[in-house]
């Protein structure tokens, strides 16, 4: 409480404040101790984590939990269900999932079904595969931390077909827990310096929170760069430079990430627009990550998937062996739809080696990624073959599934358009629509004097009067003086059809209401 300035004894008045504090906060319990003040608050917490927020988990959803507690209840509401558009969890959605990959998956969790006619051999087959590569023949075991090698190995095969015969190292494979996992691992990788030396990372906007959400917990600089609207949510390389050279007067550009195809815009990037980016990066010396876990959902004519890592190799050895690249695949989405698994992989190109060296011992704090999401990656990238057993099932529900989407899609353009206020890009690929409205300035006076972003305070109404469940655009980022929501194609096509007449009406009722 005092402390000596040359020989005089002088009051610490900034410690004579935290602890006459303290003692303010501490109170008499009910039996007579004195209870301390709690050491975690609001204020004494990491104030990066408050930074965080993450729209699709919001409080829009958190609403329409309550609204489905309040129904089950009895409650009279002018709707009978609530219907969740707002994330791309497939099978919440009524997506099935596939047969075959959930028998294997049944066979290595309870091995004693391998005895069971009813399994076809060809799972019985990859099912004893997986366990042989598990410490002591058991999903239940670790995994090495980069994950189980032979997995690794079926990986690194995957990609080598997907692009044409491009060499795959498994070394340069790590096995994840989701996509998310890999993106925010190499995100930790990338963010040192402060002040004007931070590390920037530039993101699109719109953009997935998830990127928004890690930068800000890893106190990283955002830096955006907006997708064109007007040319079906293209990317143009002037608009990538505009934001790098701002960014360098108060940061320091390290990395560019790239979602292709596009969450929540659903465009699909052509080879024109990926060689563009592929030279961006090498010219200006950025880390390029690319998102690319809807690399299967691709509807729209003339559009085609093309992998950062083919396209890059393609491009010669001035740009393959030069230019860092981090690309991302996962379970959760395309076909699949498997999100509660959460299995994923990365691939890094052009390394360091002392970085990776760094890397791995990063991934093995938290020891291994799930072994039944690493099971399920291998079947998703080593599926049935033609000639064994379960082939042509899964052939049929692989392309049952991929056709509805691409149906619900075209349907979800189509059905949007119609409504005057209402204007929705072609849903190229991915699972969602980001459709532009029009707010009336009467709505948008009323949700700013209520605090809101106009486009929440509409989510919120829709919400509440019809049990849609959406997510505004300011969950996600947009151009100022515009406003969008995100709604996902999953839903499957009778309540797809359900939930667009329902914001049709919902947005000539708000129209009329606040013109």
């Amino acid at each position: 409480m005092h402390r000596k300035s040359r020989g005089v004894l002088v009051l610490d008045t900034n410690k004579w404040k935290r602890i006459s504090s303290q003692r303010r906060n501490e109170k008499m319990s009910e039996n007579g101790m004195m209870s301390r003040a709690k050491v975690l608050t609001i204020d004494t917490m990491n104030p990066t984590v408050k930074k965080v927020e993450y729209a699709v988990r919001g409080p829009i959803v958190a609403r329409a939990v309550e609204l489905e507690r309040e129904l089950s209840e009895g409650m009279k509401k002018p709707f009978s269900e609530v219907i969740k558009a707002n994330i791309g969890d497939a099978h919440a959605m009524g997506q099935q999932p596939i047969t075959f990959f959930r028998q294997v998956l049944a066979l290595c969790s309870y091995p004693e079904l391998l005895s069971d006619s009813t399994f076809p051999e060809d799972a019985k087959s990859r099912a004893c595969s997986i366990l042989n590569s598990c410490g002591g023949n058991s999903m239940g075991s670790y995994s090495p931390s980069q994950g189980i090698e032979s997995v690794r190995q079926d990986v690194a095969r995957y990609i080598e077909r997907r692009d044409g015969g491009v060499p795959c190292d498994p070394d340069n494979i790590y096995l994840t827990t989701g996509a998310s996992d890999g993106i925010v691992t190499m995100l930790k990788l990338l963010v040192c310096g402060e002040g004007a030396t931070r590390a920037g990372v530039m993101i699109s906007i719109p953009q997935y929170p998830l990127y928004s959400a890690a930068l800000a917990e890893l106190g990283a600089v955002q830096i955006n760069y907006y997708l064109n609207e007007e040319k079906f949510w293209s990317l143009d390389i002037s608009e990538l430079q505009r934001a790098l050279d701002e960014a360098r007067l108060y940061c320091n550009p390290r990395a560019l990430c790239i979602i292709n195809p596009g969450n929540p815009t659903g465009q699909v990037q052509s080879r024109e627009c990926i060689e563009d980016v592929i030279r961006f990066a090498a010219q200006e010396r950025l880390f390029l990550m690319a998102d690319e876990v809807y690399q299967d959902n691709v509807y729209a004519e003339g559009c085609q998937f093309h992998s950062f890592k083919k396209v890059l190799f393609e491009m010669g050895p001035e740009y393959s062996e030069t230019v860092e690249l981090a690309s991302f695949h996962s379970t959760s989405k395309c076909y699949m739809g498997e999100c509660g698994f959460r299995g994923g992989y990365m691939e890094i190109i052009n390394m360091d080696d002392d970085v990776k060296a760094q890397l791995t011992k990063l991934l093995s704090v938290r020891l291994c990624p799930p072994v039944p999401g690493q099971a399920l990656m291998d079947l998703v990238v080593n599926p049935p073959q033609p000639g064994e057993p379960s082939y042509e099932r899964f052939i049929k529900e692989r392309t049952a599934t991929l056709s509805t989407l691409a149906e619900k899609a075209k349907l979800t353009e189509q059905v949007l358009n119609t409504v005057q206020g209402i204007s929705c890009n072609p849903v190229q690929g991915a699972m969602y629509s980001f459709p532009r409205i029009t707010i009336p300035e009467k709505a948008v006076k009323e949700a700013t004097d209520m605090g809101q972003q106009p486009d929440m305070f509409y989510c919120m109404k829709m919400l509440e009067e019809t049990g849609i469940c959406l997510v505004p655009g300011s969950g996600f980022g947009q151009r100022e003086g515009t406003y969008h929501f995100r709604m996902t194609i999953l839903p499957r096509t009778d309540k797809l059809k359900i939930l667009l007449n329902k914001v049709q009406e919902f947005h000539l009722k708000f129209t009329q209401q606040y013109s």
